[in-house]
């Protein structure tokens, strides 16, 4: 819960601190993509020929492209505050049919097993390009799903980030979630003759209520029984904030 507020400032925050930030947004909602162009500017300029699905439409076709470099944008509006910085923060947009991609990509897979690793690692030896070497962070933002292009990200990662309400619901897929990913690169590992590294994971606690500097008595007996698990989480939270979660603006927020 919270993942593409927690993407999206976290980018907006590195970049500012000097970092050159890259997002990519494999989520039909759009949802990270939104936050940073306006629907307009989505539609107008992005969606025609310069989203993640145009990359992944051409895998296995005589048009695929090396690397997804050129469907790289910057938002003008973030390009403007860090104009005094050394920041950069760029982004690959979504579109509204990855989900049919993904459904085709699937269906491709079903039919020629082989082709695993080759469907499930084109993100991870994308970002390996030369394009991309000046980038200090890349951070994907997944649709809220298992599917084959969010096992793309996690092939691709050195780190999850699993943002997580302090509650029974939110914190109870955790461990399902764990083995899905273990499951996955053990496959990966299967099928592939560069074998990947299982991605660390760690839970963001997010949209906690804070009472006297601290949890409030509810959310901290959930937190207290994740770790006590041992399950790796961050010490630092992202508190309950109608700023931060509330409904996003029309126009979109640097």
């Amino acid at each position: 819960m919270g993942k593409t507020t927690l993407t999206a400032n976290l980018g907006a925050g590195f970049a500012a601190r000097g970092q050159k930030v890259l997002l990519i947004d494999l989520d039909a909602q759009a949802s990270l993509t939104i936050s940073f162009f306006t629907q307009s500017e989505w539609t107008a300029d992005l969606l025609p020929n310069r989203t993640v699905k145009h990359w992944f439409d051409g895998i296995g076709t005589d048009g695929a492209l090396d690397t997804p470099a050129d469907l790289v944008s910057s938002p003008p509006r973030v390009h403007d505050k860090l104009a005094r910085s050394s920041g950069r923060l760029d982004l690959i947009a979504a579109h509204r049919d990855l989900t049919d991609v993904e459904t085709a990509l699937a269906a491709e897979l079903l039919s020629d097993p082989a082709g695993f690793s080759l469907l499930h690692g084109r993100l991870r030896e994308a970002l390996t390009h030369k394009d991309f070497a000046e980038y200090d962070t890349v951070l994907i933002d997944c649709a809220p799903n298992f599917g084959l292009i969010a096992k793309n990200a996690v092939a691709a990662s050195d780190l999850l980030l699993i943002p997580t309400k302090p509650d029974y619901l939110s914190t109870n897929g955790i461990d399902s979630l764990g083995l899905k990913i273990r499951t996955f690169i053990e496959e990966y590992n299967q099928y592939s003759a560069v074998p990947v590294e299982r991605p660390a994971a760690a839970v963001v606690f997010t949209m906690v209520q804070n009472q006297n500097g601290s949890p409030i008595d509810a959310q901290r007996s959930v937190i207290s029984r994740i770790e006590a698990r041992e399950v790796p989480t961050f010490s630092t939270t992202i508190r309950d904030s109608k700023a931060v979660y509330g409904p996003r603006p029309s126009t979109a927020c640097p």
